[in-house]
């Protein structure tokens, strides 16, 4: 039928049969015609439905859109001009053949088409449609035999078609043309990124990434530099698809659970009445027995959770990339299976001379091309799989983060924030891991089917000889992964613990400096260093041994193969064909063997993390059904019969609290420590858990936690902490929380930066900015947990008057203060006491007096003297006393960085002022006048000193030689020789086994089957065995050698580093947040653990591998150096351009992720203060900002891989073409077998070449972590522990301390802040310490335990200069009770004498003397009770009385007392005072006050201001002239030395 419609003939083989082959006219111009255009029609509804999806509402017209346009158009003109040729030729003669205006027709629509699709394109964002190029390609592919036929015609000089084939050049050249302008991407400005509008060859490519490889290239990439993420996977996106599948999923897991539990518990019931049966009366001791049994069985059961949801969920959110790349996978495996079929025909080429030269290189050409589709199909499937592992890790991070917002307190408890910040950071990251290899699952066993299918072809059934040994190999793999599993599982326990220990170490850093424990927490640390390192130790021998078999397998494959092949039938020869075919195959084999016991391993591996995270985001959300918000209540708060408890197991803290409170009131809840104060402010908010009863609460709450939570920001930031800035309210807030003249001492003044959990404030200062903040905020009812306890008296009284009093800034809003000053409760409306977690009393001041109940009683034992004249004290508001003296005597601790202390000199006229006149200035005043300073200079400008937290170092450009030659180091010399010539033995054992293999092959010509001698055989397969054995055994010793050599370096790494960080001076701490030093510990150590060895190993194997490939070949076809030479130049710039942007790309990583962590820490910590404000949504945001900016990084990097793969694969496919090629032009002088043996290894370098780029980014990247670590091993140490001049025994004996001159400053670059310090201090002398704000009180207690060093001029301690012993012999000799009670989590014994000096009597005793012993007795486990972390499972009193029997274990001559009594009510103070008064008596001990009455009865009081001693002398002396001491007395309404009743 065809024939009829050319008029010629359609398809004859004789065509091809001969050396000068063509095709028939007739079959070019209809076939290949029609493939493309058939192409184009079938998709172009498709593509028309798709371009009016994705519109948008502009459209632009570009040049390139024209030029495309234009050349269609032209397109169009030429099918018309042959249309009308055609009609005019035939007009009046004979019939035309069909196909002459046939085709010209097709083509005049096919023209208008594409000007329509190319035209419908201008409204999408994408204007280059994929399909389009394709169709050009096909086109011209096509064309292109019909362009040779016309060419080869016209040349044999018959031009009887000339207009024609002239019409068919221009529009073949003007198609070549389109499909250039194709390649060209539109430029589109408003979008960030490119990849959106690149065109179909530059998303191929990835070429539209070359602009960021040349600029990491020229210069560091910066953030700026990277594009952002498509809408389509920003955080938000994927986070709300991703739970609306979760809610689902999850309420399903949870009806299964219910089943389960019913099952469960029939079972139960059912053995019970079994058992029962048998004994009818139980005696009593079984029915107690049983119901242990039954207790411990529910606990069991709870423990039993909602399952395998989560991977459910994540499969429904991200079905359509799976989908995508499981085609893609799917045509590669395919496209693979041909490469051994082409070899196969490849070698038949060269054994057959008959065949014709043209064949050879259409082959070469198909090598090629199925080697170019198979690397664009192979990059896009890792693209998908990458990104899809990206979007995993970034929806499961802020899915943690969500739920860390909303979880209960009861599941929350069961996490410490290290486990958490775990859950995001190492659990995301194995998921993301496993969800880039999942598809690997069926395309290993899809992979392996096909192998063995085409070796069976090729050998017959002696196939199975080899795949049975593959098959006994598996589960010997299966065994030792398990094995592997476990030993993880423990390994990843030890990681958590060494953490955990890590970050209470860094966050009481403080305090181990103060006793001097650093060695025995650093002994602790590394004893679970020992076990994890033995553990790794273990999985690295196991590994070895996977890798050996690994080897060995195709090795073993192969010659049981070969030898059964040849054993079975005497006519089986093993020829070139045969035996190259199959290595290719046994070689194809090795990858999926290998990989799917990995796959496996990785999955399970996952799968204790999805557990972890199904426990997490399966976990109870925070109940607040108890809390009822109504509007419209006439009550501002109202609980009704409320219990509440902390969790389901304890009992509750709150019982059956009936109170009402009225809008606007005033109303202060006061009892002893551990009533349930705090308790009942945690339960309005909802942060507990109900038992029954509710609360009603009318409008929004501000709260004031009882320890300020401070973010690491500025001062401005967290006040404002998210609302609209209003100058003249920030301002009045500012004044009214006495922070101004706090904000005149910081160089920034409230744009400096706090440190992480406000490290460089005062306790004092932290809470008035907490205070500030939620005063900022226009709330309706103000939860204030006892706000006033870490300031000092009259700081508190300007706060309670501008603040929360009558006539404060929030007069007529509800406010609750839990308060222990009971000079305020006078002027509240309503008092609450508590007791035990009830409601004791309530009522007016006066009304609780006239009762006569508990209240009045407590007050009557702390208010002796409460004479007329101290009442009036307490109530005069009037501001004569007010002094303008400075409004804080609280310290600004010396962990304060940004101290530096320049005094205002307003403030020095000020108390020049104050002790020359007695012209009364009131505190506003002072305020006022202060408040006029001139604002920073410039916003811009930074102050010196302002910065605190140094942003972190990164490294830019290469890494340095150094670091590697100090890893290499650590490994040692000879252990890294040895690894080198065990690995170099494998390569020479390689070439020889190929080399063998090609002799053995080449026998099949010199013998026929008949007189084949067997000896000739078995030495043939004797030492082809030999060779692989040895090849197996030199990677096994290569192994365990590396795997000892770098698991030393990493040991010997961490223990430097551990020493290191120990010894870092306490300014070192200040300005590093301690999450990135917890970094080091975490990331970058399991990096040198785990990572890094297995890059260097992979990087010495594929180096040495593509050296071999590269001289085998060479040895076969000389000529080939030609071609090496020049592809070894293009590989090695892309490399270089490459290694660049991804080390810089990864840097930028882990920068941009360390936010993400510190962030959701502080979240954490912060919890109930986010809640109570309801600023939910904006941390959310503030979390999705950061995730999204690290996405980009790693996108960027993902892209920036595969950009070089592409290029890679390439190199590589070329040097297979180039080497094919060679082939069909030596094929006289080489024979099958060397060809087969070039080939065959010839493949094997594309995949190797492409890791070997990759292990030596991986290398790069995976360095910087020792890099990381050396920088914080190269810190600057404090003085030596202990120094050759030791003090003498029993040293300080006396006690006695002398200052001479004393000078001492933060930091290098600030000003001093003690200026010339000279005193005696007498043996057994009280000295009591007061100033204001940064005076430099506690900068004179780290000068004794030279936390501070000294600038100049000298203490000395009993004679002894204390600079000149070591640090250790000075600090443990001296006590202090600090300020911030710290403790670790561990038992309490550990956290009172961590190195087991003291025998429990001893203890007991310490316990009794600071009135714990009750408490301690009443606990089940005693001294081993476990401390949670931070202490949190004690209270703050019960916290400092443990620092205080702390204190009192040492016995040392010196007490040092930094205000220990801030957070503890009036009680507790009371107890702490008689016990240092008892105990401490024969000691020198100096305190530094918040509150003068606890310095009244010292022996004598050190006045310090800016630095210097202003007075000095017993107190009734002081009292007597009117000094600064004078006016702060008075101001405390502190007349005379017995007057202390406040």
């Amino acid at each position: 039928m065809l024939e009829d419609f050319c008029n010629s003939t359609f398809w004859n083989s004789s065509f091809l049969d001969s050396p000068e082959a063509d095709l028939p006219l007739c079959f070019e111009q209809t076939v290949l015609v029609w493939i493309p255009l058939g192409f184009l029609w079938l998709l172009a509804p498709w593509q028309f439905l798709h371009a009016y999806k994705s519109r948008t509402n502009t459209s632009s017209i570009t040049k390139l859109y024209l030029a495309k346009q234009v050349l269609v158009g032209f397109l169009l003109i030429l099918a018309v001009i042959e249309l009308a040729l055609v009609l005019a030729e035939y007009s009046g003669k004979a019939t035309a053949p069909p196909i002459r205006y046939t085709n010209p027709s097709l083509y005049l629509g096919t023209w208008l088409l594409v000007l329509l699709l190319q035209h419908s394109r201008q409204w999408c964002v994408q204007k280059n449609s994929w399909f389009l190029s394709i169709f050009w390609i096909l086109s011209i592919l096509c064309g292109t035999f019909q362009f040779q036929t016309l060419i080869r015609t016209l040349l044999q000089g018959n031009d009887s078609n000339l207009a024609y084939s002239c019409l068919f050049f221009i529009s073949y050249a003007l198609q070549i043309l389109n499909l250039i302008l194709a390649a060209f991407s539109e430029k589109n400005a408003p979008l960030n990124n490119p990849s959106t509008t690149a065109s179909f060859l530059s998303r191929i490519t990835f070429s539209w990434y070359d602009s960021v490889v040349l600029k990491g290239y020229k210069r560091a990439l910066t953030l700026e530099d990277i594009w952002d993420v498509d809408e389509a996977i920003k955080t938000d996106a994927l986070v709300s698809k991703f739970e609306t599948y979760m809610a689902g999923e999850l309420q399903k897991a949870r009806r299964a659970l219910q089943r389960r539990r019913q099952k469960n518990s029939q079972r139960n019931r059912e053995a019970n009445l079994h058992g029962l049966n048998k004994n009818q009366s139980p005696s009593q001791d079984v029915l107690v027995l049983e119901e242990a049994k039954n207790k411990k069985k529910e606990s069991g059961i709870t423990k039993d959770l909602p399952k395998a949801w989560l991977v459910k969920t994540l499969f429904k959110t991200f079905c359509s990339n799976l989908l995508k790349s499981f085609l893609l996978k799917l045509v590669y495996d395919v496209l693979v299976f041909l490469n051994p079929q082409l070899l196969k025909l490849l070698i038949s080429f060269a054994n057959d001379r008959e065949m014709y030269v043209w064949t050879g290189y259409l082959y070469s050409v198909l090598f090629f091309l199925v080697a170019l589709l198979q690397s664009a199909c192979l990059q896009w499937y890792f693209q998908m799989c990458f990104m899809l592992g990206v979007s995993v890790r970034t929806t499961v991070m802020a899915a943690v983060y969500r739920k860390a917002l909303t979880i209960s307190n009861s599941a929350r408890k069961q996490y410490t924030i290290g486990e958490t910040v775990n859950l995001m950071s190492v659990d995301a990251q194995k998921l993301m891991d496993v969800t880039s290899y999942i598809q690997l699952l069926w395309s290993t066993i899809l992979q392996i089917v096909l192998s063995i299918f085409f070796l069976w072809r090729e050998l017959g059934p002696s196939v199975f000889a080899g795949v049975g040994v593959m098959v006994l190999l598996i589960p010997v793999n299966g065994i030792i992964a398990t094995k592997n599993r476990t030993i993880q599982v423990k390994n990843m326990k030890n990681k958590d613990k060494r953490l955990k220990m890590m970050n209470e170490i860094l966050n009481g850093i403080k305090i181990l400096k103060y006793f001097a424990w650093e060695p025995s927490f650093k002994e602790q640390v590394n004893n679970l260093r020992k076990k994890e390192i033995k553990n790794l130790l273990n999985f690295a021998y196991l590994q070895s041994v996977i890798i050996f078999l690994l080897y060995l397998t195709p090795v073993l494959v192969s010659v049981i193969t070969f030898s059964v092949y040849v054993l079975v039938d005497s006519n089986n020869i093993l020829d070139a064909e045969k035996a190259f075919t199959s290595i290719t195959l046994f070689n194809m084999l090795r990858f999926p063997l290998g990989m799917l016991p990995m796959v496996i391993s990785s999955i399970l591996q996952a799968s204790v993390s999805t557990e972890r995270l199904e426990k997490y985001l399966g976990g109870d959300d925070l109940d607040t059904s108890a809390i009822r918000h109504d509007s419209n209540f006439d009550k501002a708060v109202q609980f009704f019969e409320a219990s509440f408890t902390w969790d389901q197991d304890l009992e509750a803290a709150i019982r059956d609290v009936s109170l009402d409170i009225m809008p606007g009131q005033l109303v202060a809840v006061v009892g002893t420590v551990g009533s349930g104060k705090s308790s009942l402010m945690s339960a309005m908010l909802g942060e507990m858990e109900n038992i029954h009863g509710h609360i009603i609460i009318k409008g929004t709450i501000a709260y004031v936690p009882q320890q300020s939570w401070i973010q690491n920001g500025t001062i401005k930031d967290n006040i404002l902490f998210g609302s609209e800035y209003d100058e003249k309210k920030y301002q009045q807030v500012l004044e009214a929380c006495a922070l101004l003249p706090d904000l005149d001492i910081l160089p920034g003044r409230d744009l400096s930066e706090i440190g992480e959990k406000g490290i460089n404030l005062s306790g004092g200062q932290k809470q008035r900015i907490s205070l500030a903040r939620a005063t900022y905020q226009n709330s309706d009812i103000y939860i204030l947990d006892d706000p006033l306890s870490a300031v000092d008296a009259h700081v508190g009284k300007h706060i309670f008057n501008k603040v929360l009093g009558p006539s404060g800034l929030l007069k007529g809003k509800t406010r609750l203060l839990v308060t222990h000053s009971i000079h305020f409760l006078p002027q509240v409306d309503e008092i609450v006491v508590l007791g035990n977690g009830t409601v004791l009393e309530k009522g007016s001041y006066s009304a609780l007096l006239a009762k006569k109940g508990v209240f009045a009683k407590n007050l009557k034992t702390y208010a002796k003297q409460n004479g007329p004249e101290g009442e009036a004290t307490v109530n005069d508001d009037s501001e004569e006393d007010d002094y303008g003296l400075m409004p804080s005597v609280e310290e600004i601790p010396d962990d304060v960085t940004s101290l530096n202390m320049r005094r205002e000199n307003s403030l020095q006229r000020t108390l020049s002022h104050r002790s020359n006149s007695r012209h009364p200035k009131s505190l506003k005043n002072s305020l006022k006048t202060r408040s006029v300073r001139p604002k920073l200079q410039e916003e811009g400008e930074l102050v010196k000193g302002q910065k605190l937290i140094k942003s972190e170092f990164m490294e830019t450009g290469k890494v340095k030689f150094s670091i590697y030659l100090k890893y290499l180091q650590a490994i040692g010399w000879c252990s890294i020789f040895a690894i080198i010539f065990a690995y170099m033995m494998n390569s020479v054992f390689f070439i020889g086994s190929n080399l063998w293999l090609s002799a053995w092959t080449s026998d099949s010509k010199t013998f026929n089957g008949t007189n084949y001698p067997t000896s000739q055989r078995d030495m043939r397969i004797g030492v082809y065995g030999a060779l692989g054995l040895a090849q197996g055994l030199s990677v096994f010793i290569a192994n365990l050698l590396s795997a000892r050599g770098t698991l030393h370096a990493a040991d010997i790494l961490h223990r430097k580093l551990l020493n290191n960080i120990l010894r870092a001076p306490m300014r070192f701490f200040d300005t590093t947040p301690i999450g990135r030093i917890v970094n080091r510990f975490s990331g970058d150590i399991s990096t040198v653990d785990d990572t890094l060895p297995v890059s260097l190993r992979s990087w010495v194997m594929c180096f040495l591998g593509i050296i071999s490939t590269l001289i085998m070949i060479c040895m076969a076809v000389p000529v080939f150096v030609i071609v090496v030479i020049p592809l070894f130049i293009i590989y090695v710039s892309v490399q270089i351009f490459y290694v660049a942007t991804s080390r810089q790309l990864r840097r930028l990583d882990s920068v941009t992720r360390s936010p993400i962590y510190s962030h959701f820490s502080e979240t954490v910590s912060g919890l109930p203060v986010i809640r109570a404000f309801e600023h939910q949504q904006r941390f959310l945001k503030h979390n999705e900002m950061g995730i999204d900016t690290n996405q980009k990084c790693v996108f960027s990097s993902i892209i920036s891989n595969r950009w070089l793969a592409i290029r890679l694969e390439l190199v590589g496919n070329l040097i297979v073409f180039s080497s094919s090629l060679l082939m069909v032009i030596y094929r006289n002088t080489l024979s099958g077998d060397t060809v087969g043996f070039v080939l065959s290894n010839a493949l094997n370098v594309t995949q190797t070449l492409n890791w070997l780029v990759r292990m030596t980014s991986d290398v790069e990247t995976n360095i910087v972590a020792a890099e990381r670590i050396t920088e914080y091993i190269k810190v600057e140490n404090e003085a030596p522990w202990v120094t050759d001049k030791r003090p003498p025994a029993g040293w300080p004996s006396k006690g006695e301390i002398q200052f001479s001159n004393y000078q001492v400053r933060y930091r290098p670059e600030l000003d001093l802040v003690l200026k010339g310090i000279t005193c005696d201090i007498r043996s057994m002398e009280k000295i009591g310490v007061v100033g204001r704000t940064g005076a430099g009180k506690s900068s004179l207690t780290n000068c004794l335990f030279r936390i501070l060093e000294g600038a100049g001029g000298q203490i000395t301690i009993d004679g002894v200069d204390i600079a000149s012993i070591g640090l250790h012999d000075l600090r443990e000799r001296l006590t202090i009770i600090p300020q911030d009670p710290i403790l670790f989590s561990g038992s309490l014994r550990m956290n009172l004498d961590p190195f087991n000096r003291y025998p429990d009597e001893e203890i007991w005793k310490a316990l009794e003397l600071a009135h714990l012993k009750s408490f301690v007795e009443g606990l089940q486990l005693g001294l081993t009770y476990e401390v949670t972390e931070g202490g949190d499972n004690l209270s703050i009193g019960q916290r400092q009385l443990l620092c205080l029997s702390r204190a009192l274990l040492r016995k040392s001559k010196i007490l040092i007392m930094d205000e220990a009594t801030a957070a503890v009510d009036l009680e507790t103070d009371h107890l702490i005072q008689t016990t240092i008064q008892n105990e401490f008596s024969h000691c020198t001990v100096i305190t530094i006050a918040h509150r003068l009455h606890t310095v009244m009865d010292s022996d004598r009081v050190m006045v310090l201001d800016s630095g210097k001693i202003v007075e000095f002398d017993s107190p009734e002396e002081l009292l007597k002239k009117p000094g600064p001491f004078y006016f702060m007395a008075k101001e405390a309404g502190i007349e005379n030395v017995n007057n202390t009743a406040l």
